[in-house]
């Protein structure tokens, strides 16, 4: 997907329990702040380093900044664990299993006016393949140490979207349980 067609995309309409109460055109839902269906995918590889993602500098919000392997937005009627694996194979050109392991919401405002208020399902996938990102989404790809990434969120918030900043905590949880499992 590129940019021109953020206008033609719907986001599927959802209250705090995701229940779904309508849809609403993709740009217009962040431009009111309207809570909408969401996910992100956290791939990693087999040493346990986490894929992040530098957003394009189109994006129509935080453009440049580092973040989660890949995340979206499920189109109506379309099952979220569907979206997640479309997405990863628009956005990255791979595809692996995923696990849901988590749900969050969160609101953001950013300074174009635009604000994001998802509930956001969380998947973790594992991937040590090369990886075909699509130019319009990804400007860059690097794996870091989930520790390395904990500190840098914490000196250098900037450089990272909220979404990741919000969920990160949670994140770690669930890395930590799996390693311990």
């Amino acid at each position: 997907m590129n940019a021109h067609d953020t206008h033609v995309e719907q986001v599927t309409l959802v209250n705090e329990r995701d229940e779904v109460i309508g849809r609403m055109e993709k740009l217009e839902a962040h431009r009111v702040g309207a809570l909408h269906r969401a996910f992100s995918i956290f791939i990693f590889n087999r040493e346990g380093r986490l894929l992040l993602q530098q957003r394009a500098d189109g994006k129509y919000h935080s453009p440049g900044l580092w973040t989660n392997s890949c995340c979206g937005h499920p189109r109506p009627g379309e099952p979220t664990m569907k979206a997640a694996q479309r997405r990863l194979h628009e956005e990255l050109g791979i595809r692996c299993e995923l696990t849901e392991e988590f749900t969050f919401s969160y609101r953001a405002e950013f300074g174009n006016g635009l604000i994001e208020h998802e509930l956001d399902h969380v998947f973790f996938g594992r991937h040590d393949g090369p990886f075909f990102p699509a130019k319009e989404e990804v400007k860059d790809l690097r794996w870091m140490r989930m520790n390395d990434l904990a500190d840098d969120l914490r000196t250098s918030p900037g450089m990272y979207t909220a979404w990741l900043a919000v969920c990160w905590p949670k994140v770690l949880d669930r890395f930590s349980l799996r390693l311990r499992a």
